[in-house]
């Protein structure tokens, strides 16, 4: 196992490295000067290039890349721009918010994707089995701004029983957090889910076939033994890799969900970031989300490695 660990980590620590440099290049090919923008419209050129200067955007671009990726092994993520404070503290300020949702979005994604995809993998009858599909179809279909749309409308609007905007932190009120957590953690969750359980209905329906479950079921095992001691086991892979990658895109879909719902989290930090064109804070978020999303496939790997060996042994 340690031997495959090894194996993974250079190819994901290549892609973070990629990534850092698109971070860093992305937000400066948007038109615009940063320093323009903080002198305002009154400032005279030698105001703007002092600003400039201060802010180290007239170093060459390589030697800005340089001291930004040092920064980063230090612990300093840079100034920002237009709050005048450090980055690191701006994104710390947001981050409960914003992983209390993906966090809880994540259980729901989980749970849901087990419930759908084990029943799809079931021997269902006919009528049963177009019913999953329609509901599978359906929630693929359908993007998480129009799902928290329909979730405002029916439990915020009118059934009046969750609250539809705005934000109760779990560190305050645990319970009240939560009511603030279910429409937006549901919209987020629905769609990952249902790709999650499409995957794992169709591995489980592909082990079906396979020779054990036929023994198991000659030798008089009961039907959720076979499901769940023989199926589902050998049919787990594709779908903690899946895991693994939508949970990395949790926190990209949470941009779009905290908008809908005002909530106030690193999304509507983004937003702001990009629309000031604030370098050094757009550039910790691009960087922090590829971060996540990284850490979240190589877990997913890790498990599916310890889960079944001969991934370890192609790998």
């Amino acid at each position: 196992m340690i031997r495959y660990i090894f194996r993974r980590i250079p190819s994901f620590v290549i892609v973070v490295a990629l990534a850092s440099i698109v971070a860093f290049l992305l937000p400066r090919l948007a038109p615009g000067d940063p320093a323009v923008q903080m002198a305002g419209p009154d400032a005279t050129t030698e105001q703007v290039d002092a600003i400039r200067h201060a802010a180290g955007l007239d170093l060459p671009l390589v030697t800005q890349y340089l001291n930004w990726v040092g920064g980063i092994f230090h612990g300093d993520l840079g100034t920002s721009f237009s709050y005048h404070r450090p980055v690191s503290e701006l994104i710390a300020a947001s981050m409960e918010s914003s992983f209390e949702l993906a966090i809880f979005a994540a259980i729901i994604m989980v749970v849901l994707a087990l419930v759908l995809g084990v029943l799809g993998g079931t021997q269902l009858r006919k009528t049963s089995r177009t019913v999953l599909d329609v509901i599978n179809t359906a929630m693929i279909a359908m993007p998480a701004f129009l799902v928290g749309l329909i979730l405002i409308v029916v439990f915020g609007i009118v059934l009046r029983v969750l609250p539809i905007s705005g934000q109760v932190n779990l560190s305050e009120n645990f319970a009240e957090g939560i009511k603030y957590l279910i429409l937006p953690a549901i919209a987020l969750a629905l769609g990952q889910a249902a790709v999650i359980a499409r995957l794992l209905q169709t591995s489980m329906l592909t082990t079906r076939g396979e020779e054990f479950v036929d023994l198991a079921t000659a030798k008089g095992a009961s039907p959720a033994r076979i499901t769940f001691r023989h199926v589902l086991p050998a049919s787990l892979n594709t779908a903690i890799v899946a895991l693994g990658l939508r949970i990395g895109e949790l926190l990209g879909g949470a941009i779009v969900i905290e908008a809908i719902f005002s909530r106030s989290g690193l999304g509507q930090l983004a937003v702001q970031a990009v629309n000031s064109r604030d370098y050094f804070l757009v550039q910790a978020l691009v960087i922090g989300a590829v971060m996540i999303a990284v850490l979240s496939q190589l877990t997913s790997e890790l498990v599916t490695a310890a889960v079944d060996p001969r991934v370890r042994l192609d790998g």
